[in-house]
């Protein structure tokens, strides 16, 4: 999970608009005064007081009425996407949530990046913070919620390939041989974890207050792939022993993470006492929904399908209903489906897939919900 985000690959529009009608607004339950006449009453549905399953949506070419549909039509109200260079500005901002509400989407999460300074602490960080700030405001100020971010010395995406699974569906393998003697990157250089951490806690302690007034939590992602070294540097977010280290250094709601359900199984950890954990401290500020299938803790292991790997998804999404999680919940990564593959290349992570990916995450990830919402209403 890529344009101005290193993580995703976004969503794309499909359809043109000449071609069809523009469909009405489709506002969650959280949203809308009044039920849509299509909605029936069968299934419990997304609310207020649950997590809300969320698209990655394309901002490169602005938000066009296309790339709206595609989320719309498979029954998602909210987005996350890359936010622009930094510092965002609310001029920037405004038109695109005003854009996505006008349809009944709402933009949940957006991801920052482009401070390198800071995350390797060099002379000039300063500066980036202070944009970084100004961001947040500006996120703040517009409504979104969450502000995504990564913190990596490196980013160990020399460990995927390309691996084969059902029916030649395209999956992504990981392999820590792959790369573990690479040397390190000039423009990164090599740190340790004690750098690391003193360069994110110098970090924290200055934007935090500033995303607290402005209403805005922080989601720290983990380190994906969690390789115990990247090109000769550790990483602190590699170990759930990082993890609560993180939102121990400024003890506040917009100091989280995201809870990646399949990163945590990577690391060999039980996602669910994980989840239990952050959930009921109130520190998951986002949410990656995927199902890795591990051969070696850390060092090995395949994304495959969302319904076949090692996870139990619906204990994890009984459990985030549990602590009460009500923010965006995003099924990421995608499989190489034939019929993505037929409409042209596929950006992004060797065996990942494209829209027709997506949609079968998307649809997995609602029927968990919907199911775990029946059976936590049964119980009480």
């Amino acid at each position: 999970m890529r344009t101005v985000i290193s993580r995703r690959s976004l969503i794309k529009g499909i359809g043109a608009a000449t071609l069809a009608p523009v469909l009405p607004p489709m506002r969650s339950i959280a949203q809308q005064e009044a039920r849509p006449w299509w909605l029936g009453d069968g299934m419990l549905q997304e609310s207020a007081a649950t997590p809300k399953i969320a698209c990655a949506i394309d901002f490169g070419n602005g938000v066009t009425p296309e790339a709206i549909r595609s989320v719309v039509q498979i029954g998602v109200s909210h987005v996350l996407s890359g936010g622009p260079t930094i510092p965002w500005t609310v001029s920037q901002l405004q038109p695109i949530v005003n854009r996505l509400k006008t349809a009944g989407v709402t933009l949940g999460n957006l991801m920052i990046g482009g401070f390198p300074n800071t995350i390797y602490g060099r002379p000039d960080r300063d500066e980036e913070i202070e944009k970084i700030r100004q961001s947040i405001q500006a996120a703040g100020r517009v409504g979104i919620p969450v502000v995504e971010y990564n913190f990596y010395a490196h980013r160990a995406v020399e460990g995927y390939y390309e691996e084969v699974g059902r029916g030649g569906a395209g999956l992504t393998g990981v392999d820590y041989g792959r790369m573990k003697d690479l040397p390190p990157l000039a423009e990164e250089g090599t740190h340790t974890l004690d750098e690391m951490w003193d360069n994110i806690t110098y970090f924290l302690k200055a934007v935090i207050p500033v995303a607290e007034k402005a209403n805005v939590r922080l989601a720290l992602h983990p380190n994906d792939p969690p390789f115990p070294q990247s090109r000769g540097s550790q990483q602190i977010m590699s170990t759930l022993a990082g993890w609560k280290h993180l939102i121990e250094i400024v003890d506040s709601p917009s100091n989280g993470i995201t809870f990646d359900c399949g990163v945590t199984q990577e690391i060999g950890e039980d996602p669910v006492a994980v989840c239990r954990y952050f959930g009921s401290r109130d520190r998951i500020n986002h949410m990656h929904y995927r199902n890795p299938h591990i051969l070696k803790p850390y060092l090995e292991y395949d994304e495959g399908f969302i319904d076949e790997g090692d996870v139990n998804m619906f204990a994890v999404m009984r459990e985030l209903i549990k602590v009460k999680y009500s923010r965006e919940l995003y099924p990421e990564h995608p499989r190489a489906i034939d019929y993505d593959r037929a409409r042209g290349p596929i950006p992004g992570y060797p065996g990942g897939g494209g829209y027709t990916g997506d949609v079968y995450d998307i649809a997995y990830a609602k029927a968990m919900l919907q199911a775990a919402l029946v059976v936590e209403r049964g119980k009480n």
